[in-house]
């Protein structure tokens, strides 16, 4: 039985409230997004949605952050995060070059791999005048190496015996975008959730100068304007707020599962989204050039973090 447009909607909002129920995890969120888009089920609003929910609770959940632990994993994380942007934006160079990929494809693939996902292609896609075929192609390549990273690295962590704050560093830094990052942490642990968000967040302000060196090299042509993700520094607002103002503590706690429970509702967004037909579209050489990637940095934090 087709379900119309109006039954569809009710279907979504119900799941999402249905997400606040404690029992529902981050990967059983994903796996009732995934059913839904398999049966067809599609809200033309959900790109939207899971969006201001992702960033949304990533703000609250830094209510329940400690500054002290926040900057403890900053300075931890910095040069690994630093070293990886390098490499894999150097790589995706060369393989763009090698798989004689469409120029800007290749620059939006290898930006959203070292940095955060659909963010970074968002941010860099209007400075080089990327075409929206370019930008789909991107982020259809991202956008599926997300969902399943999501699912594939608590379990390798755990068959590796991962400690959380291993986990948690790792995540941040060979996966793509912010919401996978936080529903791996998420799925693995409190102290990995933490540590991830931290230090993915780090990661993301590589947006800054990576936007400067492409506005750069494209010096003489029309470019847009930078879409830096302001969430970033109101999460950050938030840890700052909560450790200077301790009258508060007793709310604080409050907003942190807020922002847990809306993240499993981003993932249940995420999830309803996957299809396979921009995968199609994507292009072999596309995926080729994003798995190359992904792998590399995954197989070289992995052995780095684990030394």
């Amino acid at each position: 039985m087709k379900l119309t447009n109006k039954q569809i909607n009710y279907l979504f909002i119900g799941t999402m409230v249905f997400c606040f129920m404690p029992f529902v995890s981050p990967a059983i969120a994903l796996g009732i997004g995934i059913l839904f888009s398999a049966l067809g089920f599609k809200n033309a609003d959900v790109s939207k949605y899971s969006s201001l929910f992702l960033k949304g609770s990533v703000v609250l959940m830094g209510f329940g952050m400690k500054l002290p632990d926040v900057l403890e994993a900053s300075k931890d994380g910095l040069l690994g995060t630093a070293v990886s942007v390098i490499l894999v934006m150097s790589l995706g160079f060369v393989l763009t070059r090698l798989l004689k990929i469409d120029t800007k494809v290749g620059l939006l693939i290898a930006s959203g791999t070292a940095i955060c996902g659909g963010s970074a292609i968002a941010a860099i896609a209007p400075l080089t005048n990327s075409k929206n075929e370019q930008i789909s192609f991107s982020l259809a390549v991202v956008f599926i190496l997300n969902a399943i990273a999501l699912v594939l690295f608590p379990l390798v962590g755990h068959a590796l015996n991962m400690d959380e704050y291993t986990f948690g560093k790792w995540a941040a830094i060979a996966i793509h975008d912010t919401s996978s990052v936080v529903g791996a942490g998420a799925i693995y642990g409190e102290t990995a959730l933490q540590i991830a968000t931290t230090v993915k967040l780090i990661r993301a302000l590589w947006i800054i100068p990576l936007s400067l060196v492409v506005m750069f090299f494209s010096r003489g042509q029309e470019t847009g304007k930078i879409q830096f993700p302001w969430f970033i520094l109101l999460f950050v607002g938030a840890i700052i707020f909560s450790y200077f103002v301790p009258t508060l503590n007793g709310i604080y706690p409050s907003f942190a599962w807020l922002g847990k429970k809306g993240m499993v509702v981003a993932l249940f967004l995420i999830g309803s989204s996957i299809s396979l037909k921009s995968a199609k579209q994507a292009g072999l050489k596309s995926f080729i050039m994003g798995i190359s990637l992904w792998i590399f940095i995954s197989v070289g934090s992995l052995i780095f973090l684990m030394q």
